[in-house]
């Protein structure tokens, strides 16, 4: 038999140390191909915006973008393309657009950040993919928004320009934190390239937390393992408007301590029978150790809950698969009832691109925004940024008092 078609060899033992190896040049071609995966020149560049696109995010009047554009009174006028047949803006314009269009809707005078916690048992999910566009669509709509990524697999930090490992020492991440090294959060964010959006990164050794907070918890008389983010996020709660946690495809101790600093929970849900049942599990579990906490005195409220159908697969009233879809569906709206929000994400080519290319439908080009299933499901996400929206705003009315 010819040994180069021959799979991968039992016969000899792998040591510690072939381990490391391994783990090194594959870590090295990770790097070399960033300009690959992060086209084009290695670092990701946020979008640009026609005067439609302007007016139809923010929904303004035609007539106030026309009036503005001659009488700019401070925003920004954007800039001609070299052909003169439309204006284009920048992300940064486009947000100082939405700051002034929809004061209405921004954080008030006294109000703190609010935090948002994605979570979910089962890998898969678009937990993080819900997460940054959640965090892209609201800094469109003017929002200053802090991502943590509290997952160890940096999917998150990948989505926002910074391969975890290859560019995202320890030090950078939450660990130092949850060490006890560190006093707040401050130490670890960057800037992004989307503006408005600040983040929190995270790599691989972020998975020693596991161990570390157990340790301090056992060692330390008055330490409280679960509030250990939820107090260093309170320096900086004045600065943004949300704070937005991507956790782990578990309940882990980094999954808990985002839940118990989070003001609202949104559980992507694709309406399959192993993800349904990963979700109850997910809330089962939950409630075993919020009645734990309770028992020691550490009550705890949220603001919302939410489940949000993703990964909808749409398909003929004959197919099977649609018939599976729509029974599962009515499970989970019987489950969950008035936490599952009134949009579905679909499953469509235009998010399964965008994925690829390690970003979002937020990020996609003009030409692919002119696709129907880009249409389909951009419509979608803004729905979905919408609705959190609002209920962000009913927490800063209830915070301030209003």
């Amino acid at each position: 038999m010819d040994p180069t078609t021959q799979g991968p060899s039992a016969t000899h033992p792998i040591s510690l140390k072939a381990i490391t190896e391994q783990a090194d040049r594959a870590t090295s071609i990770v790097a070399q191909a960033r300009g690959v995966m992060l086209a084009p020149d290695a670092r990701k560049l946020p979008p640009t915006f026609s005067a439609t696109q302007l007016v139809e995010r923010l929904k303004i009047e035609r007539s106030q973008y026309d009036y503005r554009v001659r009488n700019p009174g401070g925003l920004p006028t954007g800039r001609l393309t070299s052909t003169g047949a439309r204006r284009e803006f920048t992300l940064s314009e486009m947000r100082q657009w939405a700051r002034h269009y929809r004061a209405d809707h921004l954080r008030p005078e006294g109000g703190e950040a609010i935090t948002i916690s994605t979570a979910h048992f089962k890998g898969g999910s678009s937990k993080t993919t819900t997460a940054t566009t959640l965090a892209q669509g609201l800094s469109m709509r003017g929002h200053k928004v802090l991502v943590v990524d509290v997952d160890p697999q940096g999917s998150m930090t990948t989505l926002f320009g910074f391969l975890p490992d290859a560019e995202v020492d320890v030090t950078q991440t939450l660990l130092p934190l949850l060490s006890g090294d560190e006093p707040d959060v401050n130490y670890a964010i960057r800037p992004t390239y989307w503006d408005g959006v600040d983040l929190v990164p995270s790599s691989s050794p972020l998975f020693s937390a596991e161990f570390i907070l157990p340790t301090r918890q056992l060692k330390e008389a008055s330490f409280q393992f679960w509030r250990t983010l939820d107090y260093g996020l309170d320096p900086i709660r004045s600065k943004y408007d949300v704070i937005i946690c991507d956790t782990p495809p578990s309940l882990s101790f980094l999954t808990v301590n985002a839940l118990m600093a989070s003001d609202g929970i949104i559980m992507p849900l694709p309406p399959s029978n192993l993800d349904f049942a990963s979700s109850a599990q997910f809330w089962d579990l939950f409630k075993d150790l919020a009645d734990d906490f309770a028992s020691r005195g550490a009550g705890k409220d949220f603001a919302f809950i939410n489940i949000l159908l993703s990964k909808v697969k749409y398909a003929a009233p004959k197919d099977n698969t649609g018939q599976s879809t729509a029974i599962i569906r009515e499970w989970i709206q019987a489950a969950y009832a008035e936490r599952v929000l009134p949009v579905e994400i679909p499953d469509v080519e235009a998010v399964r691109t965008a994925s690829k290319e390690f970003g979002t439908v937020y990020d996609a080009s003009r030409d692919n925004a002119s696709t129907r299933t880009f249409k389909s499901a951009f419509e979608a996400y803004d729905r979905f940024v919408d609705l959190i929206e609002q209920q962000m705003e009913t927490f800063w009315q209830r915070q301030v008092g209003g």
